[in-house]
């Protein structure tokens, strides 16, 4: 049987996990750097970045620290595709939020990260107004960055058709899935197949799950013809007992050995540069 293809998102380090919280989530530039590449030479072809203070490994906007990032992966792979973050759930003014967009050249991102509205999760809200939204999808028009659409409830794909209208997003497009928040769509095949079929034409898609969600929720994406996100960002745990704190290179093995078994392995990234329509570095 010929095995299909499918997209390998890793989001290692996010906003919320800390050393206090797991040793293993990466969080100076050089441990980010090393994960990156250990996850691309494992199958991983797009990376989802979020970036730290190196002093107090808090979340940080600073396009210097994600220069440092992007400098340090680009110099042992150039073409791994790498989206950076503009999240709303720390910082909320657009100069911030943005900042990581102005990066060029060598070191200009692939992708940005777009929530396509407000949502509450368990102790934090993550606010994006309409006009905010706005704003960084036609700075990455203007800059060539293509947006990393996150989606959490049905209602935010009904928002990308209203950007599509208005011209601020082109095809091809690319969604990710974010299911089992307590405020969101839930990893249910169901809620999926309601997200799946509402998606405009020209979607490459892929679903990850938060916390205990994550790896039913990658099986059932799997299953469900997408691609998988998976990394330390969304769930720190192997298990669902909560009784192993898992790395990243556990969690990427684990959803490629699934795969495996479904007939399903990573694009290429050459081959899904051309299909998400970035040019190669």
């Amino acid at each position: 049987m010929k095995s299909r293809k499918f997209i390998l998102n890793f989001s290692p380090t996010g906003m919320i996990p800390t050393k206090t919280i797991t040793p293993h989530v990466p969080v100076s530039p050089e441990e980010i750097v090393e994960q990156v590449l250990e996850a691309g030479s494992l199958g991983a072809n797009i990376i989802h970045l979020h970036a730290r203070d190196p002093k107090t490994g808090e979340p940080t906007y600073k396009k210097e620290i994600y220069q440092k990032i992007i400098k340090g992966i680009r110099k042992y792979d150039k073409q791994i595709i790498l989206g950076v973050s503009t999240s709303g759930r720390t910082y909320n003014k657009f100069e911030e939020r943005s900042q990581c967009l102005d990066l060029e050249g060598e070191l200009k991102p692939d992708f940005g990260s777009l929530t396509l509205s407000s949502l509450n999760f368990n102790k934090q809200a993550s606010v994006s107004t309409p006009m905010m939204i706005q704003d960084l999808a036609g700075k990455m028009m203007e800059k060539g960055i293509k947006p990393e659409l996150e989606v959490f409830d049905l209602g935010m794909i009904n928002y990308a058709k209203y950007l599509i209208h208005r011209k601020l997003i082109q095809p091809p497009y690319y969604i990710n899935f974010i299911l089992g928040n307590i405020a969101c769509a839930q990893s249910d095949m169901l809620h999926l197949g309601l997200l799946i079929k509402e998606l405009p034409g020209r979607t490459y898609w892929a679903a990850g799950g938060v916390g205990d969600y994550q790896f039913q929720t990658n099986v059932m994406a799997l299953i469900a013809g997408g691609g998988v996100r998976v990394g330390l960002e969304d769930n720190i745990f192997f298990d669902r007992n909560r009784k192993k704190l898992a790395t990243n290179k556990e969690l990427l093995n684990r959803i490629i050995d699934v795969a495996k078994m479904l007939y399903c392995e990573p694009y290429k990234v050459s081959e899904l540069r051309r299909k998400l329509g970035l040019l190669p570095k």
